[in-house]
């Protein structure tokens, strides 16, 4: 509180001065006109104002001088540096240099606050420290950076440096500002070799749509599709592409829509590009190649049927078969007019049933029938 009070009073008292054009006479008892017209009375039987007169003489009549601040200049426009270049992020600052000034370059990565800021390095004490995953990297213009220039070097960017650097100043006596700069940094990479694709129905009056993609590229590429050879390029009407995508859309195709396509991905580092080959046939073709597949397949059901039926009869053949003639007589028949005995005992012992008795133990009588003539 006594930091922020000693400016205003400050301040307030040379502005009194500057007013009434204080001079000695005035205190003694004169009413000195002031340059604005102001007649000031004093009264020097009740107060005496000679010690605090001579203290405001020395005080400068001007308009009042602004307090104490640290002031930062950054470019207000982004930096852009080529991959694997050094880039300078300018920064310059005013202030009364003492044995508290201090340094802090940091780093934000793009999307990210600036309380999530990662230290470069440190100027603090006399000594510098780099710090951080750019360490080895980053150093100063100017070494000791107390001159008012505080320019960082960043050696061999890559992509991953693309972001916010903050220079930020700090002398405790200064107290006004908050000593801050901010430098936006993109580092140009020229577009990797694009893969190309197609997809849709490349057929006579069907539809495809050839698509293209770098997979590296900053700023981020555009692509163009031309048509290659001495074949027309197709009409406007039916060729539609888009250039931040990739895409380009062939509707209402034709025998003449085949041929080779290139795709052009390009940004301000350079530019690469892939060729795929379009074959357009008639649907004639494709009824014919679908209906030979067709019966194709069918004959290979076919076949699959024959062989199974076949292996079928064979096992057939293999396997004995009992044939029975109207004049044989099997063995466990019974012949008529004799009684039938059979008795199934069964054995509790090994739980067998015993075999019928066969006709030569059936007890006949036939000779006890008589006979009729």
């Amino acid at each position: 509180m006594a930091q922020l009070l000693g400016p205003l009073l400050y301040r307030a008292l040379l502005g009194l001065v500057c007013m009434t054009g204080f001079e000695k006479g005035g205190v003694e008892g004169e009413s000195p006109q002031s340059p604005r017209g102001i007649r000031v009375d004093w009264a020097p039987d009740r107060f005496n104002l000679e010690p605090l007169a001579g203290l405001l003489r020395t005080l400068p009549c001007a308009s009042p001088a602004p307090g104490p601040a640290v002031e930062v200049h950054v470019p207000a426009e982004p930096l852009s540096t080529p991959v694997g270049k050094t880039a300078e992020l300018t920064c310059s600052y005013s202030t009364s240099v003492t044995d508290n000034f201090a340094l802090e370059w940091s780093f934000v990565q793009p999307g990210e606050p600036i309380s999530a800021a990662h230290p470069i390095l440190y100027f603090t004490n006399g000594h510098l420290y780099p710090t951080g995953s750019k360490a080895k990297r980053a150093s100063l213009l100017q070494n000791p950076p107390t001159g008012g220039v505080a320019t960082l070097k960043l050696s061999n960017v890559h992509l991953l440096d693309t972001g916010t650097y903050l220079c930020h100043v700090n002398n405790p006596p200064d107290f006004y500002t908050n000593g801050l700069g901010l430098i936006n940094l993109t580092v140009l990479v020229p577009p990797s070799s694009p893969l190309c694709s197609q997809t849709g129905r490349i057929s006579v009056g069907g539809s495809a749509a050839l698509r293209c993609s770098s997979s590296e590229g900053a700023p981020k590429p555009v692509y163009n599709w031309v048509r290659l050879g001495s074949s027309p390029t197709p009409s406007p009407g039916s060729m539609v592409q888009d250039e931040v995508s990739g895409q380009l859309i062939l509707t209402n195709l034709s025998l003449a829509s085949s041929g080779t396509y290139r795709c052009v991905a390009t940004n301000q580092m350079g530019s690469a590009s892939c060729e795929m080959t379009l074959s357009v046939t008639e649907p004639s073709k494709g009824r014919v190649a679908g209906a030979v597949i067709g019966v194709l397949l069918g004959v290979l059901f076919l076949s699959i049927i024959a062989l199974c039926f076949i292996k079928f009869k064979k096992e057939r053949r293999t396997k004995p078969k009992e044939t029975y003639w109207g004049s044989d007589l099997r063995e466990d028949a019974i012949a008529p007019g004799i009684s039938e005995q059979t008795s199934v005992r069964a054995d509790s012992s090994n739980g067998l049933l015993e075999r019928p008795p066969s006709a030569s133990t059936v007890t006949t009588t036939k000779s006890n029938l008589p006979m009729v003539v």
